[in-house]
């Protein structure tokens, strides 16, 4: 599969966390090839502000590999990662960010707090691909956030 195919997987469950009252975000983390973890955002029926898809992908992606490092793994997501995700990212050694949708209010990538530029200058770079399937991605949010209006 390939960064559209993966990213469609998280098209798939943004719109699953959409139809479950959530804002449609859709995170799989992929290394080699093998998906090692997938979520949807889950914080308002776990009452968790740390549900975001990045994190419970991450999350589950480290536990399928029995590791909280998943070093040369690929996180695709259909939105930026806001702050919270980056550093989640960051802390997971996370090789390579692809992701839809720009998030001009709270993106931490490259819209509103760039905090994967200066980490570059760190121990830690991640290669960063943005735009893939962007228009589904900003499609699909605004359309959650205009029935929610």
């Amino acid at each position: 599969m390939n960064d559209t195919d993966w990213m469609r997987r998280a098209l798939t469950l943004a719109r699953d966390a959409g139809e479950n009252g959530e804002v449609p975000v859709g995170a799989v983390v992929v290394r080699e090839g093998e998906m090692l973890g997938e979520a949807g955002n889950h914080v308002l029926a776990s009452c968790n502000p740390c549900g975001h898809a990045e994190v419970l992908a991450l999350q589950r992606a480290a536990k399928h590999v029995d590791q909280e490092r998943l070093d040369g793994a690929t996180l695709y997501v259909t939105l930026e990662p806001c702050l919270m995700c980056c550093g989640a990212l960051l802390n997971a050694r996370i090789k390579r960010l692809v992701y839809g949708a720009r998030e001009p209010r709270t993106g931490a990538v490259v819209s509103e707090f760039e905090t994967l530029i200066p980490a570059a200058r760190r121990q830690h770079h991640v290669a960063i691909e943005e735009g893939i399937l962007a228009a589904e991605s900003a499609a699909l949010l605004a359309d959650f956030f205009a029935r929610r209006r």
